[in-house]
């Protein structure tokens, strides 16, 4: 199974949204609380390669993007593949 990453906030829907999909997929993933200005979140920044909005998702370190990005893989029928740590594509 891939490793997956988070970078979340509370009161957040989208973030909300993200982990409710890999909830209902039976994914094990690691969660960041990265309010603004927090190092989580300047870590996230980093990591996905300057975008500075919440969910950041990663799965073996690979930049997913956001939950609309999560959510978009997953209707392609290409997250499946990402998550099994099999090629994608």
């Amino acid at each position: 199974m891939a490793k997956v990453e988070i970078y979340t906030t509370v009161f957040c829907p989208y973030c909300d949204r993200a982990r409710a999909l890999l909830e209902r997929k039976g994914v094990a993933f690691e969660e960041f609380d990265s309010p603004h200005g927090s190092a989580n979140r300047k870590a996230a920044v980093e990591r996905s390669g300057g975008r500075s909005t919440v969910p950041q998702i990663f799965i073996d370190g690979q930049a997913i993007g956001g939950s609309d990005d999560l959510v978009a893989l997953d209707r392609a029928g290409k997250l499946d593949a990402l998550l099994t740590g099999a090629a994608a594509g």
